[in-house]
């Protein structure tokens, strides 16, 4: 859906350096911010993932974590190689037994590709692609399976976080930094029918960093390219019935170009972009017996990012930049109350989120200010039925509000759900869930999803299917405000945007595990989605599309010291209304990762990625139909321990420096060299 019409005929409205559209969100737009009205999700089960252990051992005489008490699910007998994972089902389930498509991302692998923000983390998953304005700290959007930008739900520890300032309610990826993650779980295919709005695409959940053992203290530095300075800190462990974790991050990049030159006036030279990212966060839990566990989460991001706006008519880069800042504060405190040994659990929750945004625009002296506020008190409880069948239920109430310059408006949103994780024969494993929510401006709103696995004898082949529901509330920005100077009007009346979606899929292992292949086909039909009317005066649900497509993996474990993975993502995203391709989604994307240790102490990798042709629209919005052309990226990393405490590593990004724009009017990062030093200490507990 094309934001052009709207674009030509409100070009003032509409800061040149942002196209706005039913599909994407390509900058701040301080004119215009506004918000998302997407209600509630089940927080995750509090849960012990396994960790990786540093590759350095630990030192003489460090003790394991204590075991948990009863108020902490057991993980299921699995093989150490199978992560488990969370989302699907909001319980601890070996990946191997969910019928979902999923991608699982620890820590370990974090740090060997030494990811330094979500983005990069999100770059090679298949069925995602990633569109970031610029460098560092440009607006990130991800388009899940060809759905739209604002179709995916992103939960830290089980807190939605997304951003109630935004137009469209997408969540701006950029500020998201990898410090403290744990783990990171991209789950596709419509999924409401558990977490209710914005899961039209899937769910993205970052688990964070659970101290567990004895004290770790870790810090690093790293510096390099576009005036590069990162540094993190962390603490984390556990005793007795406390754990706890700490951390704070700084990202600093001091000059990206992002600018291409073809743009710039004659005699005008590019700026390039500054940012700086410090996030602190940390993660606390005490178990006050064997029935009582308290939890608490609080992150906090404080992001800065000096950029180059456009002005005029027709646009052009400004000569001075322009500064977008940005508070976000996210916390959930929890109570876990257990019951029969453990077989009942029942989770107490309250979340609250607090997004903060500032935009001063060249030559503008008075800043645009928008602040969005969600606070949800949560029930649910996981019941052990029999062992791998269980029953969850849960109540949620949710209230959001937006307060910008001119409009202070607020919405609530109540739901109930219920879901049967069931084993119904060995290898046979169903979940079903079943949704119902209640907006107090659009009514009733019911959603559902069944997902069948099955494993057969003999060739370990796993056959794995979803059939669900989603839905995307509109925001209260689309329903409550109003641009009268250029004759533009909410719409209270607008309905949710729905979708209907399944996928169908195997996976196979060979020689005992080492090599796995597989591939799922999926198809969604999205209908009621908000975009401009006939006379371009508001927003009416008026969209239809149609997407489709294929993921297929290959992973090999060569040797004990070499390994591989190789993703294949195929997309057919149509606007169903013209026959048209949606903008910013390729057709093909592909990669592979190889990774080598030829040494204990030393680890190197290399990833190619390679993103095929797509369909863009200019800069300013006013030229459409563009072929974006594709490129191929190559990155390079190593690490290297001097000794068990230290350790050296180093990274090359886009080695061959290609010069490409995603999306079209922005470089993307040419060639950068990074290096640094992590240093790790551990306590005696």
């Amino acid at each position: 859906m094309s934001p052009v019409p709207y674009a030509r005929r409100h070009r003032a409205v509409l800061s040149s350096f942002c196209v706005l559209s039913s599909v994407a969100l390509l900058g701040p737009c301080p004119a215009i911010a506004q918000q998302s009205a997407s209600p509630n999700l089940l927080p995750p089960v509090e849960v012990d993932l396994p960790r990786s252990r540093p590759s350095a051992p630990k030192p003489a005489g460090a003790r394991e974590p204590q075991a948990r008490t009863a108020a902490r699910p057991p993980i299921p007998a699995t093989p150490a190689s199978t992560p488990v994972v969370v989302s699907p089902t909001g319980i601890v389930t070996p990946a191997a037994n969910v019928a979902s498509a999923i991608t699982v991302v620890t820590d370990k692998d974090i740090a060997t590709q030494q990811f330094r923000s979500v983005p990069e983390i999100l770059s090679t998953i298949p069925g995602l692609n990633v569109v970031q304005a610029g460098g560092p700290g440009g607006q990130t959007n991800v388009f899940m399976r060809g759905t739209n930008a604002n179709h995916t739900k992103l939960l830290i520890d089980g807190i939605d976080v997304g951003d109630v300032t935004n137009s469209n309610g997408a969540f701006d990826f950029a500020h998201l930094l990898a410090a403290d993650i744990q783990q990171f779980e991209v789950l596709r295919g419509p999924q409401s029918g558990l977490y209710g709005s914005d899961a039209i695409g899937g769910v993205i959940s970052v688990i964070t960093r659970k101290g567990d053992g004895p004290a770790r203290a870790t810090a690093s530095l790293e510096s390099g390219s576009f005036k590069t300075f990162n540094q993190s800190a962390g603490l984390s462990g556990s005793k007795d019935n406390v754990n706890y974790a700490v951390n704070v991050a700084h990202l600093h990049a001091g000059d990206v170009p992002v600018t291409p030159w073809q743009l710039l006036p004659a005699g005008q030279k590019a700026i390039g972009n500054a940012y700086d990212n410090v996030t602190a966060s940390t993660k606390l839990g005490v178990d006050l017996n064997d029935a009582w566990t308290l939890n608490s989460v609080v992150r906090y991001t404080d992001a800065t990012l000096l950029f180059t706006g456009d002005s005029g008519f027709p646009s052009f880069p400004d000569a001075i930049r322009s500064n977008h800042t940005v508070h976000q504060l996210a916390t959930r405190e929890e109570a876990v109350w257990s019951l029969l040994g453990g077989r009942i659990r029942n989770y107490f929750g309250v979340n609250y989120v607090n997004d903060w945004s500032s935009d001063l625009t060249a030559g503008n002296p008075v800043a645009a200010v928008a602040t969005g506020e969600r606070i949800k008190y949560d029930w649910h409880a996981v019941t052990e039925l029999a062992p791998r069948n269980n029953l969850v239920v849960g109540l949620e109430q949710q209230t959001e509000r937006l307060t910008t310059t001119d409009l202070s408006a607020e919405n609530g949103n109540k739901a109930g759900f219920i879901e049967l994780q069931t084993e119904f024969a060995e290898r046979w494993f169903v979940v079903a869930s079943l949704r119902n929510d209640v907006n107090d401006q659009f009514g009733a709103h019911g959603t559902y999803r069944i997902a069948p696995a099955v494993i057969l004898p003999v060739t370990e082949t796993k056959l794995k299917a979803s059939y669900g529901t989603g839905f995307k509330a509109p925001t209260l920005s689309q329903l409550h405000r109003d641009f009268p100077a250029f004759n533009f009007f909410a719409n209270p009346n607008l309905k949710p945007e729905e979708s209907t979606g399944y996928d169908a899929g195997f996976e196979q292992p060979l020689f005992e595990g080492r090599v796995r292949f597989g591939s799922t086909y999926f198809h969604n039909s999205i209908t009621n989605l908000i975009d401009f009317n006939a006379t371009f005066t508001s927003n009416a649900n008026v969209g239809l599309a149609t997407t489709e497509g294929s993921e297929s993996f290959v992973a090999a474990k060569l040797t004990d010291r070499i390994s591989l993975r190789a993703d294949y993502t195929f997309t057919r995203a149509i606007d169903a209304t013209t026959g048209q391709q949606l903008l910013r989604r390729p057709r093909e994307k592909w990669s592979a990762t190889a990774v080598w240790t030829p040494l204990d102490a030393l680890t190197v990798s290399a990833t190619v990625l390679r993103l095929g042709n797509w369909l863009d629209v200019s800069r300013d919005g006013m030229t459409t139909g563009l072929t974006a052309p594709g490129t191929t990226v190559v990155n390079l990393r190593g690490d290297y321990a001097v000794s068990d405490q230290v350790k050296l590593f180093g990274r090359i990004d886009n080695l061959f420096n290609r010069h490409y724009q995603n999306p079209t009017g922005f470089l993307a990062p040419g060639l950068g060299v990074f290096g640094g030093i992590r240093v790790a200490s551990y306590g005696v507990q």
